[in-house]
């Protein structure tokens, strides 16, 4: 069909002559209410907005000297973030001369995954990253 017939066609009808593709031989156009069509694709763009779910990252920042009670403290907190279905990244800084015992931090951040095993598992196990030794916990899905 001709653009001059297919513009007086889509007037006639109260529609708008939209291009679909343009790159096409010929170019392939089709008669719509391009408003309506808009509005239906911002609809459809926020459902599936509204379905998604984000995954945040929490950090919880230990230390090798952190005493019993901070420790149970922070690790009712990552079960709090946890259960809200973030992933948390610990760390466990080191300071001073403390970089000589890693063992000590490894320890601690190991005894961090078992109070934690129930409801989280590791993504990267304890690993130093400079003065820092970093884990990842990741909430279990399937319950």
């Amino acid at each position: 069909m001709e653009t001059a017939d297919a513009i007086t066609v889509a007037e006639d009808k109260g529609l708008d002559l939209v291009e679909v593709s343009a790159t096409a031989k010929p170019p392939v156009c089709r008669i719509m209410d391009y408003g309506k069509y808009k509005y239906q694709m911002s609809k459809k763009a926020r459902e599936t907005k509204k379905k998604q779910t984000v995954i945040l990252v929490k950090e919880m920042k230990f230390r090798v000297k952190t005493d019993e009670h901070d420790f149970q403290f922070k690790v009712r907190n990552i079960k709090r973030f946890l259960n809200d279905g973030n992933k948390v990244k610990v760390i466990l800084m080191f300071r001073g001369r403390e970089i000589t015992h890693t063992e000590l931090g490894r320890e601690k951040l190991n005894r961090v995954g078992e109070e934690l095993k129930e409801i989280a598992t590791i993504d990267s196990h304890p690993r130093l990253e400079g003065r820092n030794m970093t884990m990842m916990l990741a909430p279990i899905t399937a319950k």
